[in-house]
């Protein structure tokens, strides 16, 4: 990846200005040079020298585990990932609390695998350093591993044919661009075929994802995405590669994921075409008639669901204001349960094993690491399958968070509208506590009270309280709640942050002199947002990977992603958009970030490439501002590895504890 600084602007001199110069050049001499030192992969650039007594409190929350459940072995054993060294990899779980058996051993991080219906072989996914190039390879039951893709592509979403023999997955080996259909058969050593290919379709990239076989393998179920709020469905013949569309009329919906009936007659899909909220919809292939299976009139999405391979059970996730709420239909009765013992918490990864009669989980709390647990429907019996550390800090030490509301700047319905944030509590504030407001990811995403060990060393250890709003463009609202913020919206989302400033203003638990914001992607252009608009409110911020100038930024992230980000941030080319990009852009507003600044960068980053932060660093820094500024070599978006995530949180402990005074 190139990288490049901005050249300063040069001083002109006018005649008889010597002395002048002579001044400065004394003065910068004078000015010590900013700190620099390299440990290992990291840059430290302008960051003081670590501090062991404050890096030895903040280990002590970071030595814990979690374990997501990725798929069921055909043995009845479970492939989970989790991390014992520097990174997460596959691991063998064969019984409810048995022994963790690693299965890969690599420096980059292993967590996306899928077993074979039967002969106990898996395929999964790799990069390198972060690059998200992300290769496929297949490990056969007796431990060998062949890679199944090559060259510097990205790879994603295996899907097994009911053989055992073919995987169908998305990559972009055609044109570094377009996400194509390949099959690939792991029996016959060949090459990966291209089954279903992308291209440009009114000014924009196909992206298409393999979703599911049908019970004959003959036929392969795949999505056209455009982007959250829009897809298509379409039946691919695996021979021939001809399309039919599951909805020959066509309707504008997001569609987060799909399957076959087992008879094959219809489709099972997750979608919000029916209503604010997604559901999960039947879809009859011959009649096109759509039965609602799940209620929109709940007033929450549907964020996962399975069916059980015979059909008999429908298993669903209620996101319920960041909470899971786990429901399992019997299909022909349509009576529902809720398994009784689920932990309260964030449930990921939902999957029935092979005879229908089992389901596995994974559930993560403030309270608890992420862990897997199966539900034996015939015996109405949850067992819990991991048990992760969580590290020397006591459950009763732990702050769960509590959601509250606040007002916003605008009206809806002719009422206040009101956003929801999760805020933990310092247990121990004697007066007004410093605050940490922190913006996720997405921008379609949320934040939910799941595992966060570094909020809880900042609540606890430096008193911070900790508040994560979800404004307006976040998922589990509803999508016309995400459509807030699409383009020349943009602005109103960085409002909602304004309101949460005004609310926390009038609480007396908190300090309104010290409040910091912090946020990862595009939570970290959020922060430089926040920064350049409310920059008198705040005492500092912290930029992970974030975006500071849109334009360039939709110029220089990976080519395959392009067009997905226009259809969120707005379309670059159209000089009317342009200018609204470049206004808003946090580089063009560099001038007033006048509080303490740390960016972090991966220089791996294919989405928000390290030049975002480069530029933006430069900016500050020639008007002034303070900035730290800390980059990895062997990290793209996002620290993976520990050694390099204990750093990172190290430095920004370091930096917040200094904005705390």
């Amino acid at each position: 990846m190139t990288r490049s600084l901005r050249a300063g602007p040069r001083l002109k001199l006018a005649a008889g200005s010597a002395a002048v110069l002579l001044a400065t050049a004394a003065a910068v001499t004078a000015a010590p040079a900013p700190l620099h030192r390299e440990s290992g992969a990291l840059v430290f650039d302008n960051i003081p020298p670590r501090d062991a007594a404050l890096a030895a409190r903040l280990s002590r929350y970071l030595e814990s585990r979690s374990a997501s459940f990725l798929d069921w072995l055909p043995d009845g054993s479970v492939l989970i990932a989790t991390r014992f060294g520097a990174t997460e990899q596959l691991h063998r779980v064969a019984a409810a609390l048995g022994v963790r058996e690693q299965l890969t051993f690599y420096a980059d991080p292993v967590t996306v695998a899928r077993a074979a219906p039967a002969g106990g072989g898996f395929v999964f996914l790799k990069d390198q350093a972060g690059d998200e190039d992300a290769e496929l390879y297949y490990r056969a039951a007796d431990g060998t591993v062949r890679q199944l893709t090559s060259g510097k592509f990205v790879h994603g979403s295996p899907v097994w044919a009911h053989d055992s023999r073919r995987v169908a997955f998305f990559g972009n080996d055609r044109d570094g661009e377009s996400f194509d259909v390949y099959t690939a058969d792991v029996a016959a050593h060949t090459a990966p075929q291209l089954l279903v290919g992308g291209g440009k379709t009114d000014s924009r990239t196909d992206s298409w994802y393999p979703l599911d076989w049908s019970a004959d393998d003959a036929k392969l179920l795949v999505e056209r995405y455009v982007s959250v709020s829009e897809s298509d469905l379409y039946v691919a013949d695996v021979g021939s590669g001809v399309l039919t569309p599951v909805d020959p009329k066509g309707s504008k919906a997001g569609i987060r994921t799909a399957k076959f009936s087992p008879d094959g007659h219809g489709i099972y899909e997750l979608s919000d075409e029916a209503g604010e909220f997604t559901q999960v919809l039947y879809k009859d292939l011959a009649t096109h008639e759509t039965r609602h299976l799940t209620p929109d009139a709940a007033g929450w999405d549907v964020e996962e669901f399975d069916l059980s391979p015979d059909g008999r059970y429908l298993a669903y996730v209620l996101n319920e204001d960041g909470r899971s709420h786990l429901v399992l239909e019997d299909i022909a009765s349509r009576i529902e349960t809720s398994p009784a013992g689920v932990p309260e918490g964030v449930i990921s990864g939902l999957r029935f094993d092979r005879s229908g009669d089992r389901m596995a989980f994974a559930v993560e709390s403030a309270q608890a690491p992420r862990d897997v647990y199966v539900y034996d429907i015939r015996h109405d019996k949850l067992e819990r399958w991991t048990q992760s550390e969580a590290g020397p800090i006591e459950t009763r030490e732990r702050v769960s968070p509590e959601l509250v509301r606040f007002p916003t700047w605008d009206r809806v319905a002719g009422h206040q509208r009101m956003l929801s944030a999760y805020l933990y509590r310092p247990p121990t504030a004697a007066g007004p506590c410093p605050v940490v407001v922190l913006i996720h990811g997405g921008p379609e995403a949320q934040f939910r009270p799941g595992w966060e060990p570094f909020v809880e060393f900042l609540v606890n250890e430096l008193g911070y309280a900790v508040i994560a709003p979800n404004v307006r463009g976040s998922s589990g609202y509803g999508k016309g709640f995400l459509a807030l913020d699409n383009g020349e919206l943009r602005e109103d989302a960085v409002r909602d942050v304004g309101s949460l400033l005004v609310w926390l203003g009038v609480q007396t638990a908190f300090d309104r002199e010290h409040v910091a914001v912090m946020g990862s992607s595009y939570g970290g252009y959020m922060a430089l947002a926040s920064l350049v608009t409310y920059g008198e409110r705040l005492s500092g911020g912290i930029d992970v990977a974030g975006i500071s100038d849109f334009v360039t930024f939709l110029a220089n992230t990976a080519p395959y992603r392009r067009d997905l980000r226009r259809a969120e941030y707005g379309d670059e080319r159209d000089p009317h958009m342009r200018a609204f990009l470049d206004r808003i852009s946090p580089l063009t507003n560099a001038g007033r970030i006048k509080k303490p600044l740390l960016v972090v960068a991966g220089l791996n980053d294919p989405r928000v490439p390290a030049s975002q932060s480069d530029q933006l660093v430069w900016r500050v820094r020639s008007g002034g501002g303070e900035v730290w500024y800390l980059t990895a070599k062997d990290e793209g978006h996002g620290f993976r590895r520990k050694t390099d995530r204990d750093a990172l949180l190290e430095t920004e402990a370091t930096f917040l504890e200094k904005l705390a005074h």
